[in-house]
């Protein structure tokens, strides 16, 4: 009898089981005794009938205590379930067999068992490491019982031609194995050390409990040696019949994974993808190896589970903000999903066939202001049809996912259109994330092909990130083979134009001719990372074209116009507008390198109508516009137009770039990555609403975004007095405060790989909720106060920040001002971080005279700031150089004002 005293284990779950052996490994009749913890008697007990089953199966070296919230969550009358973690046998509390029980036979074990136990229909597998594989046989080999599949760090294919993780082989060496796995706990110890935090003293000693004694760990040891390293290994056609059965499983999955796991990378997840697309995945960024351990899985497991009970399940992914609908069952009623919609590219493609065919149509200035590099519409349509071309013969085409490192310009213009032609997801991350912060992109989104600049690809080589390498420039023989480059693609748009050029043989697989579906999926681009780990939002290419047409109808962008893009977005969305486009010299992932000198050469070399600039661009623009010459104030003063985007912009640098271009009308978008845009505003309507602000109901308190644009709805869901937003009833009175809410045919069609971010940003049907807060005045404008993570909760208010914020900036000697909570939820003290006019050398506590202004300009909005504190300069994103980390501020905050040593924030 196992005494079940172990941590978070209700004792009444352990139990054994005697089973009869049917394994290959087993003679005829042998009876094998089982460990498990299991639930099924409690709920009986307790007269609750179970929805299912889930049948969970551990890895090497782990046992079933690893799924004990999994048995709780089940527990729970609210949602029972009965909850099966086995043993496996030589594992945790099973019998030790004394065989050397292979893959095949593991599987024919667990089936074994299921059987004694009688387990009905209903049964969801759960697997982890090893146990994900043979619970994965298990399914395959029970498909009438099988109600669904969940996976955790797990493989089933080794891919031709590649190792097996250099952990893995180190324990498989002769000198290592042995000693490491069996006559030691070393295996276990290395193992228990991957979690992420560190696991505590009474989980650690739970988990060695069954394994204490070289005669316990001897399957340890059996399963080690049972990995199929290669197509040799007596396992390894078991490990391929259920890889190769994955592909024809129809269940519903999910797949939980912790992606800073040495063993089972994020290789080994996109290639169970690729066998259960339909799949639901989620990442959990941070989370490694032991990722039931790592991160709470009961709760996101059950959401699923409940999902798979209700009707609608299957369309949840339909439940989005682009039209309103619920699912996919009305399609046909939809007049934006229908096939009319031209591409993306269809203006390009007009233009380059037009009279003005041989006009330019994108640039890149040169340092010294000179033009360096332009095409004509039609040179930019050849160049793309031959890269299209060439791409394809090296095996790009329909979903391959092509991660573009390259600077906006000539070579990534055509290079995107080029993909988005063939049907290929272009991933874009770009260097304004940091290098931790691409990297955990780059990884994560996991290429098949990775284009770049040299700095981009030896970051690669140095860094690990996955994908074939295609150099932009050709590269001599020996730097091709340093950084691991096949190609270049001056090469592939040779190959391409020598295909165009010759008959199409009947061998030749000619392609897409019609490019790819309107809701295939086109592009994968990184959110800024300014509130947490930066998330890939996916766009087919219906949601990219109504983005093209929606900027188009609302900002009057169209074929004639003449764009300076200082912000990548624009510059790639110039020639699928019919627009003219240049890119300044500047480092584009510091907005603040932008000088009043460069933008006004890019100005004058396509003589512009329309620029694009963030507002850290702008502050520098109007810093550095004391080197401008006459030229260059003639040729911003024949702007018509200037778009400002990525932060809130204030009204007085507004008001100083109008000075700067006389004849422009400024407009400022509000957006995001999952939508842009979705309102829009000009000066003179900030000029109105700021005059409204003390005779009008709800104007004030925040940034006037203005009204949605065209095709663009927008309501709000109030927030609650613990200053979340937990209503599911969109609203659009005027003074209501809420978490601002979108539906609009470009919206986003998901997050890449965050099924659980995906199911809360659409949780409001029809609707993609923002995370950002505000709310509406009487003539209909939305005003912006904050991020709904940062709202402060004090003693008997809920405080939005920007308002607060707006007022302290209005003050000589500030800048930039965050406005954050300290303390506990609820009875937060709140205070202000401002930086300093001019900036102070070391951060701490304002002086008396600052703070009190401090205080009084954050009454006037209605706030009670409790310490004012000082930095050098505020920790801002690096795309945008003005989103500030509320969050980070908030944590040093605290530091500071428990007395610890101020340092940098």
């Amino acid at each position: 009898m196992v005494n079940a005293d172990w941590p978070d284990v209700d004792p009444e779950w352990s139990r054994e089981i005697d089973v009869a052996s049917t394994s290959a490994a087993d003679e005829p009749g042998t009876m094998r005794r089982w460990h498990l913890l299991d639930n099924g008697a409690q709920l009986s007990h307790q007269g609750l009938t179970p929805a299912g089953t889930l049948l969970c199966v551990h890895g090497n070296p782990t046992w079933s205590y690893l799924w004990r919230t999994l048995l709780a969550a089940g527990s729970d009358p609210a949602h029972p379930w009965r909850v099966v973690a086995v043993d496996q046998l030589d594992m945790g509390f099973s019998e030790r067999s004394g065989t050397f029980r292979r893959l095949a036979d593991r599987i024919n074990d667990l089936g074994d068992l299921t059987a004694a136990l009688a387990l009905g229909e209903q049964v969801v597998t759960v697997g982890h490491d090893w146990g994900g594989v043979i619970s994965l046989g298990w399914a395959l080999e029970h498909p009438q019982q099988l109600a669904g599949v969940v996976l955790t760090n797990t493989a089933v294919h080794q891919p031709a031609g590649s190792r097996i993780p250099a952990s893995l082989r180190l324990a498989l060496h002769p000198a290592v194995h042995r000693w490491g796995t069996t006559m030691s706990d070393a295996f276990l110890r290395v193992t228990h050390s991957l979690a992420h935090p560190p696991l505590g003293p009474d989980v650690r000693a739970a988990f060695m409990a069954p394994y204490r004694g070289a005669d316990r760990r001897a399957g340890v040891g059996n399963f080690v040696a049972d990995i199929p390293a290669d197509p040799s290994h007596p396992s390894f056609p078991a490990l391929s019949h259920v890889a190769e059965g994955l592909h024809g499983l129809r269940v519903p999955a999910l797949m939980l994974w912790g992606p800073r796991d040495p063993i089972f990378s994020d290789r080994y997840l996109k290639d169970l993808i690729g066998r259960l697309p339909h799949a639901q995945v989620h990442r959990f960024e941070g989370a490694g190896h032991l990722l039931a351990e790592d991160r709470d899985i009961a709760a996101p497991l059950f959401e699923w589970l409940a999902d798979l009970g209700r009707e609608s399940a299957p369309d949840l992914q339909r439940m989005d903000a682009r039209t309103g609908d619920p699912g996919p069952k009305e399609d046909a009623e939809r007049p934006q999903r229908g096939t009319g919609i031209p591409p993306l590219w269809a203006p390009l493609i007009e233009l380059a066939e037009g009279p003005d065919g041989g006009d330019t149509a994108v640039a890149e200035m040169a340092a010294d202001g000179s033009v360096a590099r332009s095409l004509s519409w039609r040179e930019l349509e050849q160049n793309i049809a031959d890269l299209a071309a060439g791409l394809q013969e090296v095996g790009v085409g329909h979903h391959s996912r092509v991660s573009l490192m390259i600077p906006p310009g000539v070579d990534l213009t055509v290079v995107l259109y080029a993909c988005l032609r063939l049907g290929a997801v272009v991933v874009v991350a770009d260097a304004g994330l940091g290098t931790r912060g691409l990297s955990r992109a780059v990884k994560g989104a996991t290429p098949d092909v990775l284009i770049g600049i040299d700095k981009a690809l030896a970051a690669a080589s140095v860094l690990g990130w996955p994908g074939r390498r295609i150099s932009v420039r050709e590269l001599p023989s020996s730097r091709r083979r340093l950084l691991g480059v096949e190609t270049s693609l001056a090469a592939l748009a040779r190959c391409g134009a020598g295909l165009s050029s010759e008959p199409p043989s009947q061998s030749q697989d000619p392609g897409p001719i019609d490019g790819p579906a309107p809701d295939a999926p086109a592009a994968v681009l990184f959110t800024s990372g300014s509130t947490g780990p930066a998330k890939g939002v996916l766009y087919t290419h219906r949601q990219l074209a109504a983005m093209r047409d929606t900027v188009a109808a609302t900002l009057g962008v169209h074929p004639g116009s003449r764009l300076v893009a200082g912000f990548a977005p624009f510059a790639l969305l110039g020639p699928a507008l019919g627009a003219v486009s240049v890119t300044p010299a500047m480092d584009v992932t510091a907005p603040r390198t932008l000088t009043a000198r460069a933008l006004a050469d890019a100005a004058a070399a396509i003589d512009a109508t329309v620029v694009f600039a963030s507002p850290a661009a702008l502050r520098n623009v109007l810093a550095t516009k004391g080197n401008l010459v006459r030229a260059g104030h003639d040729a911003l003063g024949r702007v018509d137009l200037l778009l400002s985007a990525g932060a809130p912009v204030p009204e007085s640098l507004l008001e100083e770039v109008q000075r700067l271009l006389p004849r422009a009308s400024l407009h400022t978008p509000y957006g995001m990555t999952e939508a842009l845009p979705v309102t829009d505003i000009s000066l003179e309507q900030i000029r109105a609403a700021a005059s409204d602000t003390a005779t009008m109901a709800g104007a004030g308190n925040g940034v006037c975004v203005g009204r949605p644009v065209h095709g663009a709805r927008v309501a709000v869901i109030p927030l609650a007095a613990d200053g979340t937003a937990p209503g599911n009833h969109p609203v659009t009175e005027a003074g209501v405060t809420g978490e601002i809410l979108v539906c609009a045919p470009h919206v986003k069609e998901a997050y890449d790989r965050l099924w659980l971010t995906l199911r809360e940003s659409v949780r409001t049907p029809g609707w993609h909720r923002t995370g950002d807060v505000g709310h509406f005045d009487a003539a209909g404008r939305l005003w912006v106060e904050g991020r709904l993570a940062h709202v402060v909760t004090a003693p008997g208010a809920v405080v939005t920040p920007v308002g607060a914020e707006q007022a302290i900036e209005r003050l000589d000697d500030v800048g930039l001002a965050a406005v954050v909570g300290v303390g506990p939820s609820g009875t937060q003290a709140v205070v202000a971080v401002v930086e300093t006019v001019p900036h102070v050398r070391r951060a701490g506590p304002a002086s008396p005279q600052l703070a009190g202004r401090v205080r009084d300009a954050a009454r006037l909005a209605g706030v009670s700031v409790s310490a004012v504190l000082v930095v050098p300069s505020q920790p801002t994103d690096i795309r945008h150089n003005a989103k500030i980390d509320r969050t980070r501020l908030s944590r040093w905050a605290s530091a500071v004002l428990a007395g610890g040593r101020p340092g940098k924030p």
